[in-house]
């Protein structure tokens, strides 16, 4: 048995890189990948272009906008002097935020007033905009805070005024970058995808060039076949890993806190996943481009019902039922968690078991349709 599966073995590792196009999509395609959405997988609002429109322009409202425009957040581009070019900068796009500050303002604080300032953004991207608005409320409250303080300093009130001071700790991601949370899972997602297409075209690909048949009348089983035909996309899914990996930790900085190898051991029960579904697509379709369109149409809900860009727990709850039996969850939970967290399998065991047993049923299933193909 070990004879005949080595032989399936070189006979896939010679068609696979005799093809210098596909030694490109293996190594190259993933690290380009991972490039790409290491810059563009980046959630983190910085420089947000604004215009300013200042109608008072007092010490006051001076002073508000320096504490808006001294931020690391806010960045002046356009100062407009008139509600025109307020409505042309946000239609055409040029500036994302407004700052206006009417008539009074200055005038009102100094008589102890409420004073009112209008923030106008771009709300077309609602978790950009909310995002924003936190900003805005922090400085104006810093603001409001700064002008309490110097009452209270006035009257004399400083010693009896108590305070309270917020000191947060973030863990695991100490300056929160997102790119730190969103690579670790888009390395799940490339071997999701990878090893999905590889193995759909395994059989398949067999069927349109015709030796399929050769394969069936040969000595060998059906899980010797299965066996050869699906353990070269594994060990080239763990190369991805690795290659992927050493991108991200020394090009991206990301860190790695857990340990590798378990990286790999959970890569492995992944795989028995992955590989199955792409095993039982193969056997089902006819062609290779019937086979590539069953992947997407796995792999696009799969993305989506994961948590990878929207948290589970703000899903309807059918839908969060639902995502149970997706085993890129499970996966995307393991990764980050051995990164960012660097816990062991003390802590991911309850990830890994469901994953594990999602693998053995999809492998299953996979192998008996593919008996039942043959036959």
């Amino acid at each position: 048995m070990f004879e005949r599966v080595l032989a399936i073995l070189r006979k896939e590792f010679k068609q696979i890189f005799r093809d210098p196009r596909m030694k490109t999509i293996i190594f190259i395609t993933p690290l380009m990948q991972i490039l790409l959405f290491g810059y563009a997988a980046n959630k983190d609002i910085n420089y947000i272009p604004t215009a300013i429109y200042d109608r008072d322009n007092t010490k006051e409202s001076r002073q508000l906008l320096r504490d808006f425009t001294y931020s690391k957040y806010f960045i002046p581009k356009d100062y407009i002097y008139t509600d025109q070019q307020q409505n042309d900068v946000l239609d055409k796009g040029r500036d994302s935020v407004v700052i206006r500050i009417d008539r009074g303002f200055g005038r009102d604080l100094r008589a102890g007033k409420d004073a009112n300032i209008q923030l106008a953004y771009d709300g077309t991207d609602s978790n950009t905009a909310m995002v924003i608005m936190g900003y805005a409320n922090t400085i104006v409250g810093n603001y409001q805070y700064g002008l309490l303080r110097k009452e209270i300093e006035k009257r004399g009130w400083s010693d009896t005024m108590p305070n309270v001071e917020l000191r947060d700790r973030a863990w695991f991601n100490g300056n929160l970058i997102s790119r730190n949370y969103y690579l670790p899972g888009v390395i799940a997602t490339i071997i999701t995808m990878m090893s999905l297409l590889l193995s759909s075209m395994a059989i398949v690909k067999e069927k349109e060039i015709g030796t399929m048949e050769q394969l069936t009348v040969s000595p060998l089983r059906p899980i010797e076949l299965i066996v050869g035909k699906l353990l070269p996309f594994a060990l080239i899914s763990l190369i991805q890993v690795v290659l992927i990996t050493a991108l991200g930790v020394l090009w991206f900085r990301i860190p790695l806190r857990g340990n590798l190898i378990l990286l790999l051991f959970s890569t492995c029960i992944y795989l028995f996943t992955t590989l199955g579904i792409g095993l039982f697509i193969s056997t089902i379709s006819a062609t290779q481009q019937e086979a590539m369109m069953s992947v997407f149409l796995f792999y696009m809900p799969a993305i989506l019902l994961s948590g990878f860009a929207y948290p589970i727990a703000n899903m309807p709850a059918p839908i969060q039922y639902f995502t149970f039996i997706n085993p890129l969850r499970y996966f995307l939970v393991v990764v980050r968690s051995i990164f960012l967290k660097g816990v062991g399998i003390d802590v991911l065991w309850s990830q890994l078991l469901p994953l594990l047993i999602i693998g053995l049923f999809v492998v299953i299933l996979s192998t008996l349709k593919f008996r039942k193909s043959l036959a």
